[in-house]
């Protein structure tokens, strides 16, 4: 399926307030929910869950590895799951194997409360409803900044020179953190770079690569400032340990998902001094640039092909019951909500600053996957110092190419 015409949510689009359904009405059906593991996903399926009872049955996985999952799953005939949650990167490879279903006739029949601007439409057909907006951005210690004499960054090259005080003045040993680990977190902090330096990631209208330049190289060189001042496993760092680290007092920076403001700003496993110079803003821009280093995403659901249309309409019930008003205003802090009664927190600071910012959406382009995949791979060595940035960027544009003729990108 083509992307070509995808649908995106704008700055302005992801912040409109929206209605959703309330109400179960489901009479039979099995659901089954594949997705992601953090706080406001938890309560989507919490809330779906609401829906059980009277031979309907809600089931749940959440797993932080759901996108390794959900192919597999999907294609299976009847598919394990009946609904996923997803973003804008994860739903790609659900639309260009047919695993995911249009909702229109669901929506016509039971979505008449969604906003258009939930409605995530591929080649005129809605194939997901978003529920969310994410971002990473900058989450920074006012306290630990005013000791080293530094003003909150705006730039990472503030960034880096607030690090480097830091260091010099003995108050944290490794003051910076983000989502680094080898694989698609490591990819998705080059993206950020990249995209912040201007880059772009194929040449015009085409499939091929198109990162091993000036801004390529200048955004390897910011990761390995960066990861310079950060923990010596820094390629084991996912979400779950940058927020670990930030809770225990190790860091003082951190490029972290909005959608962790929740966890960072709530009185568990930290302690009130951390919490309470705990600040969230904008990601910071690079290299004279005007926009954010960092990326624009939604996370919705979207409902599978393989299984029977009653099982597809209860999923559609379920999950619409599980983003309602009441489920978002009782996990209001949880993310930044596009449904009608949501109202904006300090947890949410930093993805509106982000998203202020013109930040870009991620690239929702069919062989973006590969590419992101060949640099979560291909990046360590050059971080590591074994390899040049030339080096490590060629290695990603042919692992990219040999990835993208298999799939028929290229010739």
């Amino acid at each position: 399926m083509s992307i070509t015409k995808l649908s995106m949510i704008s700055a302005t689009a992801v912040f409109m307030g929206t209605t959703a359904y309330a109400g179960c009405g489901i009479s039979s059906g099995n659901v089954s929910i594949l997705g992601n593991e953090f706080a406001a996903i938890q309560a989507v399926a919490e809330g779906a869950k609401q829906c059980a009872g009277d031979g309907v049955t809600v089931e749940s996985n959440l797993n932080k590895d759901y996108r390794e999952l959900q192919v597999a799953a999907l294609t299976a005939n009847p598919a394990q799951y009946t609904a996923v949650t997803t973003t804008n990167a994860a739903i790609v490879p659900l639309l260009g194997d047919d695993l995911i279903r249009p909702l229109d006739d669901l929506i016509a029949k039971h979505g008449q409360n969604l906003s258009k601007n939930q409605m995530i439409t591929v080649d005129g057909k809605v194939m997901a409803v978003a529920f969310m907006a994410n971002a990473q951005h900058l989450f920074v210690r006012k306290d630990v900044l005013e000791a080293a004499g530094v003003d909150v960054p705006t730039t990472y090259e503030e960034v880096i020179a607030a690090g480097k005080a830091i260091k010099d003045a003995g108050l944290m040993e490794h003051p910076f953190a983000t989502t680094s680990k080898t694989g698609w977190n490591l990819g998705e902090e080059f993206v950020n770079m990249y995209l912040g330096f201007g880059g772009e990631f194929f040449k015009p209208g085409t499939a091929e690569p198109n990162i091993n330049n000036e801004a390529g190289i200048a955004a390897l060189n910011t990761l390995k400032s960066l990861t310079e001042l950060s923990n010596p496993d820094y390629l084991t760092f996912d979400s779950n340990a940058v927020q670990a680290s930030w809770e225990a007092g190790e860091i003082a920076m951190a490029h972290l998902w909005g959608s962790r403001g929740t966890g960072l700003l709530d009185n568990e496993g930290s302690t009130e001094e951390i919490v309470s110079n705990t600040l969230l803003v904008s990601s910071p821009t690079v290299g004279g640039g005007d926009i954010p280093a960092s990326t624009l995403w939604w996370d919705g659901f979207a409902i599978a092909s393989n299984i029977s249309d009653e099982d597809a309409e209860a999923s559609f019930l379920a999950m619409l019951n599980g983003i309602s008003p009441e489920v978002v205003k009782a996990n209001n802090d949880a993310a930044v909500w596009l449904v009608e009664g949501y109202e904006p927190s300090p947890a949410s600071a930093g993805v509106f600053a982000t998203a202020a910012g013109k930040t870009k959406p991620y690239p929702m382009i069919p062989f973006m996957g590969l590419m992101h995949t060949a640099l979560g791979a291909e990046l360590t060595e050059f971080l590591q110092g074994s390899e040049s940035a030339e080096q490590a960027l060629a290695d990603t544009e042919a692992a990219y190419i040999s990835a993208a003729k298999e799939k028929g990108f290229l010739n």
